[in-house]
């Protein structure tokens, strides 16, 4: 495994955004508060990012902002307005197995992983896999922001082993900030062509919610499990993937090619190479719009399966609606995985790193 534990040590610093050069001097390590462990001084009024990325999108500059946790005035107490579909049952559970749940992004966020696992019956009061031959899939996106992102991929790991015992499984994907991760540990100061200037990975994950006490408490089992990690896979007719973009047919034509192709990279450990997977891993908003079911049908007409389930977006961005950090302006309160793009496109990040909620949800859903 090429991913060593000998690179620099960050200190700590939200999401990938618009064009711009690598910082000279990254932001100071954040408090680290727990439960929340947000990156201090968020921008003062957030607003959605575009639609569009141009072609020369970096991701070196945020474009997410965090809001500051414990906050009401930020999520307005109103009707839900992104749907909450009913589990429909699971025909094409293949047989013996249990039923499929996805779960989105986690950002470090533990205790309330902990929580929403348990509330599914997935994991017991211990923590432990309480749920037989059901089948569990994470969508990535492990670390950064939240308070323990290395206590976050332990649990996954741990759960693994134990739902694979109990006759089910476990199963995770790689977001890109596993490879932002493994980049910032290996390859740290290390200049890469980042399309709009000279960036680098740690720049790059201390602007995006880099944690120090992850970095401290890396060791090599964790890096070679995220470098082994799968960026696509098809279960009962979803497709899974983290991010909402096309640029996995940038990649391969089918999904071992995809997954075959993404490990070829990280096991050669170019650090321009790994940039650039990074980057397009990045993109995001491809099935929003007129065009999004469209963009969505190209990947299932590569790939497999009916319907695309992702992660990556928070679904308050997702939708273009969001409150200002002062308070102002109405907000989206997310109480489930958000169906778009003529039923083709399941969301499934519910913004847990901006007061917003960490979704685990049984598939398939109805609508």
């Amino acid at each position: 495994m090429v991913w060593t534990m000998g690179g620099q040590t960050p200190e700590s610093a939200p999401l990938p955004g618009a064009p711009a050069g690598a910082p000279a001097g990254s932001p100071p390590a954040p408090p680290m508060h727990p439960p929340a462990g947000i990156p201090a001084a968020p921008p003062a009024a957030p607003v959605a990012p575009p639609a569009e990325l141009s072609p020369d999108y970096t991701p070196t500059a945020r474009d997410l902002p965090v809001i500051t946790p414990g906050r009401t005035d930020t999520l307005i107490d109103r009707p839900a307005v992104v749907p909450v579909p009913e589990a429909a049952e699971d025909a094409d559970a293949p047989h013996g197995m249990g039923p499929l749940y996805v779960v989105g992004d986690v950002h470090g966020y533990y205790d309330e992983l902990r929580e929403a696992l348990a509330a599914e019956g997935l994991i017991d009061a211990d923590g432990n896999w309480a749920a037989g031959n059901a089948r569990l899939w994470f969508l990535g996106d492990f670390t950064d922001r939240g308070p323990d992102g290395i206590g976050v991929i332990d649990l996954v790991m741990q759960l693994s082993a134990e739902a694979a015992a109990a006759g089910g499984y476990c199963k995770a994907l790689m977001g890109n900030h596993e490879l932002l991760l493994l980049g910032a540990k290996r390859f740290g100061d290390t200049p890469v062509q980042s399309g709009a200037g000279t960036a680098s990975f740690q720049a790059a994950w201390l602007l995006n919610g880099g944690q120090k006490s992850d970095m401290d408490r890396l060791e090599d089992h964790h890096l070679q499990w995220m470098a082994r990690l799968d960026a696509v896979m098809e279960e009962d007719g979803h497709l899974l993937v983290h991010s909402d973009t096309t640029a996995y047919l940038e990649y391969g034509d089918s999904i071992e090619a995809v997954n075959d192709t993404v490990h070829d990279v990280l096991t050669r450990s170019d650090a321009d190479e790994v940039w650039d997977l990074f980057r397009k891993f990045t993109k995001r908003f491809a099935f929003r719009d007129d065009s999004g079911a469209q963009a969505v049908r190209e990947l299932l007409d590569a790939y497999g399966g009916d319907r695309v389930v992702h992660g990556h977006s928070p679904i308050p961005y997702l939708l273009g609606e969001v409150g200002t950090e002062d308070g102002e302006g109405d907000g989206i309160a997310v109480d489930g995985p958000h169906v778009y793009a003529d039923g083709l496109a399941i969301a499934m990040d519910g913004g847990v790193t901006m007061a917003g909620k960490l979704l685990v949800a049984q598939l398939p859903l109805a609508g």
